[in-house]
């Protein structure tokens, strides 16, 4: 996925000392780098902002923040689409239901047409106003094919300022399900600041100086860090009844989870949203530190991670053997051994817990899978794959050697270990797998491409349905490079119309809903097109020395996502910022 929560592990230990004093929270005096900001944007010295007046963050940024273009939401500065720009609406998980947010309302006023009513005196951080003719223009943007959101033009025909405030989208078919989804994706942009701009521009252009209708406002970035304000003129103060206390957010790029886990017991973080091994630890520990649970597995869910097959590629190109591997694989193991409990096994379908009420158990019971060696050997052997030769591993059904790579990205430590466990008892099954941790740039090339055998991926994450899951999985045409959705390449053209059925189906028809998704189990179950393994955590780690109220299954807590990865701000990572309170005035 784009929240990338882990960190790279050092080479030396003098590495992590460095790093230490170059990267994180408050640097000390005359360690902090110099800020700088885009043309007409304020720097911000790191050593001079009011430590109670300033919120820390960090698990988001990989690498120096690249852009502050919300169109790019997969790379884009942490808190660009936000913080900064803003969406029609946000959902909430809990309520399972839109929140208005820019609009007022949404309305199917039939099968085919959908208003908005936009809020009256939402302004741009310019002081402009917000009108429809912008949200006419962001939507139409995606009628430049490489725009990510272009394919909603395969069923969106138009959308019409009917007045300032009223937006009418007409469609040749209701995708009654993927239109909530982009209700509260889709950051909208002021058509004053972004007219004219070329395809190329929109899609990859660093957008300096970001005009938006968010809370907070660009003030500077360095390597290492991107400093926002908060903007006293938001329009959510009196619309939405929400003023958020810190007045700069500070995210941070960190290069080592030893330098996370010490900034946030130095009191240089106050919300780490990296995967940081120990988190029992430091929740039972006197730090000051605390996580969504107090007991295993301490996170919210945030998304399935699973063994992607290239079924391009033999054997993977074979149902059979792809049930085999699925078999083959311990995820206990690397729940309790790699993770210590911080993540779950995941259903048989991956569908995550707050999709319970989707998973057809009488599917599951009859064609789910669990770890069985001793089944995986047997599908194997029943499919034609035999040890022809003795050395304990199966060879293709022509007798050729099977040998698998197994990529993750290198220094993603939790998914290193745990391709090691798959690799180890896929071998006790008699399957030849080698982990490899290429470069994180490498790998995406190499994935996107088809040129892999296996991979590790979470692409997708929680959201208002689970067709953005099976549409992950199932989605056609299969192109010549896979940026987001279906890495495998697996082809189904009766899956695929049934993902597009359940798109038609009324978000609030529960059982309907529930029909066609159950349909769509059973045909991923015996197709196994992806083997999902467990739910990767919402990571979130937080300190109550600087700011209180956080997000915690305790009674009398927000119950919003402690999140600042990208595209989460909507689905409670703002809400989260918005409640928090200062611990000493």
């Amino acid at each position: 996925m784009r929240n990338r929560a882990r960190f790279l592990v050092p080479l030396l230990a003098a590495g992590m000392v460095a790093a230490g004093c170059t990267s994180g929270g408050p640097a000390p005096a005359g360690q902090g780098a110099t800020a700088s900001a885009p043309a007409g944007g304020q720097a911000a010295d790191p050593n001079s902002l009011p430590r109670n007046e300033t919120l820390y963050t960090s698990g988001t940024q990989w690498g120096p923040p690249a852009n502050f273009n919300p169109i790019r939401e997969w790379d884009s500065a942490t808190g660009t689409k936000g913080l900064a720009y803003e969406t029609l609406f946000h959902y909430d998980p809990n309520a399972a239901k839109l929140v208005p947010w820019l609009a007022e309302s949404g309305t199917w006023v039939d099968d085919k047409t959908y208003e908005v009513r936009l809020r009256q005196g939402v302004t741009w951080s310019d002081k402009q106003p917000l009108t429809a003719k912008d949200v006419v223009y962001t939507f139409e943007l995606g009628k430049m094919k490489t725009i990510p959101y272009a394919n909603l033009w395969d069923w969106l025909t138009s959308v019409e300022a009917v007045d300032d405030r009223t937006v009418k989208f007409s469609f040749s078919k209701a995708n009654y399900q993927q239109w909530d989804f982009n209700l509260y994706s889709r950051s909208i942009v002021p058509q004053h600041i972004w007219n004219g701009r070329s395809e190329e521009d929109v899609l990859n252009g660093v957008n300096e100086n970001p005009v938006g209708t968010g809370s907070y406002t660009y003030m500077s970035h360095d390597q290492d860090r991107v400093v926002w304000k908060k903007r006293d003129d938001w329009w959510g103060k009196a619309a939405l009844n929400m003023d958020p206390k810190p007045r700069y957010i500070v995210d941070i790029v960190n290069s080592s989870n030893e330098v996370a886990m010490g900034l946030l017991l130095q009191k240089g973080l106050d919300m780490s949203n990296n995967f940081l091994p120990g988190a029992a630890n430091l929740v039972k520990g006197n730090f000051g530190i605390s996580t969504y649970y107090p007991e295993p597995p301490y996170m919210l869910s945030a998304n399935t991670a699973w063994l992607v097959p290239n079924t391009t590629k033999k054997p993977m190109d074979d149902a059979e053997f792809r049930k085999a591997l699925a078999y083959s694989v311990d995820t206990k193991k690397i729940v309790e051994g790699v993770y210590g409990n911080l993540v779950k096994a995941a259903d048989p379908t991956g569908l995550l817990p707050q999709w319970d009420a989707y998973i057809d158990k009488t599917v599951t019971a009859e064609h789910g899978f669990s770890f069985d060696t001793a089944k995986a050997k047997k599908l194997l052997a029943d499919a034609g794959y035999r040890d022809r030769d003795g050395d304990g591993l199966v060879e293709n059904k022509d007798g050729s050697k099977i040998n698998l790579k197994l990529i993750v990205p290198s220094g993603w430590t939790d998914w290193m270990e745990a391709i090691r466990v798959i690799a180890a008892s896929a071998k006790e099954s008699g399957i030849n797998i080698t982990p490899d941790f290429p470069d994180f740039n490498a790998l995406v090339e190499t994935r996107g491409s088809g040129k892999f055998d296996l991979v590790i991926n979470n692409e997708r994450q929680l959201s208002n349905t689970p067709w953005t899951y099976f549409d992950y999985v199932f989605q056609l045409p299969i192109r010549k490079t896979q940026n987001t959705v279906n890495f495998g390449r697996y082809e189904n053209k009766e899956a695929w119309d049934l993902v597009q059925k359940l798109d038609q189906v009324k978000a609030d028809d529960a059982e309907g809903m529930k029909a066609v998704t159950s349909q769509i189990e059973k045909i991923q179950l015996q197709e196994m097109p992806i083997i999902p393994l467990w739910y990767n955590g919402l990571w979130s780690q937080v300190s109550g020395t600087v700011w209180k109220n956080w997000p915690s299954s305790a009674a009398g807590t927000p119950k919003a996502a402690p999140a600042m990865w990208r595209n989460w701000l909507e689905l409670g990572g703002f809400e989260t910022v918005a409640q928090l309170q200062p611990v000493t005035p």
